[in-house]
């Protein structure tokens, strides 16, 4: 997937220091980039489009960006003083994410040997402001990194912002299918489809699940024998589920016929993410028809997250996008990620904590251990009936949870460090669970969640941390609230009302 995306860089300069300084501009630009890409700390290729000296060429950058789909993203760096008049132009016009690359060629001053021609050449110092100046005062959404070029920590900044220009990248042409409506009179989950297309990059059908039938039945039983005998394979089991005469086995049958069905019209449709309602499954004379899934299709749902597929249960749209997203963004990176749902409360003092789970759809991508292929009774929806799932606990450890919410004038999205810690067995609770303390603590991190309106599903992952949501929030223009361990309610308050204010006074910012 990183593969088929690039990273450009733009070196600012000016033709006022002479033809030799250009040269070594140029030179060192190249053997920057080069140093960029042979570190091994960065996912995507930084590909240099050379030394921007007039506001002509800038524009012409800026323009075949925009134009190139391998493009995700430009970083610009200013090795001389750039006069930042001449990158109005190629700024008005740019729609890729920008990354502003506050460094310089060398690390320290040559104190001995430093005259003024290195000084004319060596002007990062005076150039970075220039042009931080002018997008400023544009308003320009970028990401500002400070650090020398060959520092790991620099550099882990910048694969930060690649990973979410990935995410971003994808997002611009990501369907997520809506099978069957929202669950009814739920507020949190719905919200505006055309301004999240606008804001956000991705689009929304809604799909009947009936017409699902179409799919399900050109599944051929051969290819439903073979996926059952993949999931034998890959989960751990009871030897009894294998036994064709049982209800238990037809049950693991049927899900993956579910699966199948749902992974070939996810395919036709060049989808990335869908939803499912439990009170619409088609047909709902299944028992006479024979056609229709005879159970919520919680393992297809758990399966399909794993490989990168956006999911929301009860027609959440916006958990599915932003699934999809963090799954984009985490690639080759350890940990996994999940849709999760705040389910119970444990109140146990300074282990006060709460329960994520959800009936079945719970991504084994944070599986602590082998994820066990279950059959049971779930008494929930348009199907009562006996369900596969995969059930498993979460692996101990820190991570990092957001949500998305319709705000009415804006999007915000809502950030919550968090530590998961040991669950204890739940032999009456057959489900994939996770169990965490939000941070800065269960009471402060709960009530802060609320306060901003959080929904009750989130993406959770190991792997991130909250700068790649700062990232993603300043690339998409919208509010984002962080919730750590330095949170204090009435702090938390003030940034809430101030971020009211902000959008109120500033909707040009926003639209």
């Amino acid at each position: 997937m990183y593969s088929n995306y690039e990273i450009w860089w733009v070196t600012g300069a000016q033709l006022l220091y002479g033809g030799d300084a250009v040269v070594s501009v140029d030179a060192h630009s190249k053997e920057m980039v080069d140093g960029l890409n042979n570190s091994g700390l960065l996912p995507v290729k930084v590909v240099y489009k050379g030394t921007a000296n007039s506001s002509h060429e800038v524009e012409d950058i800026m323009k075949a960006a925009n134009n190139d789909p391998r493009c995700a993203g430009i970083i610009t760096w200013m090795h001389t003083f750039s006069p930042a008049k001449m990158w109005i132009h190629g700024l008005k016009v740019l729609s890729k994410p920008l990354l502003h690359f506050h460094t310089q060629y060398n690390a320290e001053i040559p104190w001995d040997t430093m005259d003024m021609d290195f000084m004319n050449l060596n002007q990062s110092a005076h150039g970075d402001r220039e042009f931080g100046h002018i997008c400023a005062r544009m308003r320009v959404r970028r990401k500002v990194v400070t650090g020398y070029w060959k520092d790991p920590k620099t550099l882990e900044r910048i694969a930060v912002w690649q990973r979410v220009c990935i995410g971003w990248a994808d997002a611009q042409d990501m369907l997520i299918i809506r099978l069957g409506d929202q669950m009814n009179n739920v507020a949190v989950t719905d919200g505006d489809k055309v301004e999240a297309e606008i804001r956000l990059g991705y689009h929304v059908d809604y799909m009947p699940f009936s017409s699902l039938m179409k799919y399900f039945d050109e599944v051929k039983d051969a290819d439903v024998d073979a996926l059952v005998a993949e999931y034998f394979s890959l989960y751990a089991h009871d030897a009894s589920l294998e036994d064709k005469n049982t209800e238990g086995y037809t049950k693991v049958w049927n899900a993956a016929k579910a699966e199948l069905t749902l992974r070939a019209m996810l395919k036709d449709k060049g989808a990335k993410g869908f939803t499912t309602n439990f009170d619409d499954l088609g047909d709902a004379n299944i028992d006479v028809t024979g056609r229709g899934f005879d159970q919520i299709p919680g393992l297809a749902s758990q399966r399909l997250m794993a490989e990168g597929y956006g999911f929301g249960a009860e027609g959440d749209w916006k958990s599915a996008a932003l699934y999809r997203t963090l799954w984009v963004m985490t690639r080759g990176m350890e940990g996994g990620c999940s849709f999760l749902e705040d389910y119970t409360l444990n109140f146990n003092g300074k282990e006060s904590s709460i329960l994520q789970a959800h009936m079945l759809e719970v991504c084994p991508l944070i599986a602590e251990e082998r994820p066990r292929l279950e059959v049971h009774f779930l008494g929930i929806g348009i199907r009562k009936s006996q369900t596969a799932r995969l059930v498993f606990t979460s692996k101990p450890g820190k991570g990092v949870t957001a949500t998305v919410v319709d705000m009415g004038n804006r999007f915000r999205l809502i950030v919550n460090d968090v530590d998961c810690i040991k669950s204890k067995p739940l032999p009456k609770l057959p489900v994939a669970s996770a169990l965490w303390i939000p941070q800065p603590d269960f009471e402060t991190g709960a009530t802060a969640w609320i306060l901003a309106g959080g929904t009750h599903h989130s993406c959770f992952s190991y792997a991130v941390t909250p700068e790649f949501w700062e990232d993603y929030a300043e690339i998409a223009g919208i509010e984002m609230v962080h919730i750590d361990k330095d949170t204090t309610i009435e702090n938390f308050k003030n940034s809430l009302r101030m971020g009211e204010v902000y959008y109120m006074l500033n909707k040009s910012l926003y639209l």
